[in-house]
């Protein structure tokens, strides 16, 4: 299986927290407008290309202690894109997502580890069509910056090949001529640009 930069993003959270001068649980959030999570799987010859446009995510974390934060991050099933209607209500039926019974595609860390400057191994539970398996993911951080703004930001990217099969989504055609119409392997590529949350005021 190739691995190559990382969660689905949510634990990239985690290794932006460990090199950003913070303070003690701070919390980051996704921003999900200059952020995508997209795929591609191999249809026949070639590979077709989609998107997921609905997803959300939080890190709380002590920039001291980062193998004790605490990443969540959601992908709503039924905002699946593939660029063509009649191919994404196929994906939302039973047949592949089933989003009726299994609506959010979930990823919620449980370790991180630095492997060199800007890239971390995140290890967690992803669960896809209400399969739950553990995982490990390669994260490299990207940078920061603050915007126009005044918000503190992060970017990081995130890459993972996952065999279908392994949660559940079986589905497929043979071909007269043998093999299969569609492929096991999903290419997953995730670029996430992150705001530092700002602390709110106790009530006077």
């Amino acid at each position: 299986m190739r691995k190559t930069l990382s969660t689905l993003g949510a634990g990239a959270l985690l290794a932006i927290a460990v090199a950003l001068p913070a303070h003690a649980a701070d919390t980051w959030a996704i921003d999900r407008d200059h952020s995508t999570v997209s795929f591609q799987v191999r249809h026949l010859l070639t590979k077709v290309r989609g998107s997921f446009g609905d997803f959300s995510g939080t890190v709380l974390m002590d920039p001291k202690s980062p193998q004790t934060g605490s990443v969540e991050f959601s992908i709503d099933a039924k905002s699946i894109d593939t660029d063509l209607d009649k191919r994404d209500e196929h994906l939302r039926s039973a047949e592949f997502f089933d989003v009726a019974n299994h609506p959010k595609i979930t990823f919620k860390s449980k370790k991180v580890a630095p492997l060199a400057e800007g890239r971390y191994a995140v290890s967690g539970t992803l669960t896809i069509h209400g399969v739950a398996r553990e995982v490990t993911l390669p994260v490299e951080l990207l940078g920061t910056s603050k915007d126009p703004w005044g918000n503190t930001r992060a970017a990081f990217a995130t890459e993972i090949t996952l065999n279908r099969k392994d949660y559940g989504i079986n589905w497929n055609k043979s071909l007269d001529e043998g093999g299969f119409l569609l492929g096991d392997d999903v290419e997953i590529d995730i670029q996430l640009e992150s705001i530092l949350q700002k602390p709110q005021q106790p009530a006077r």
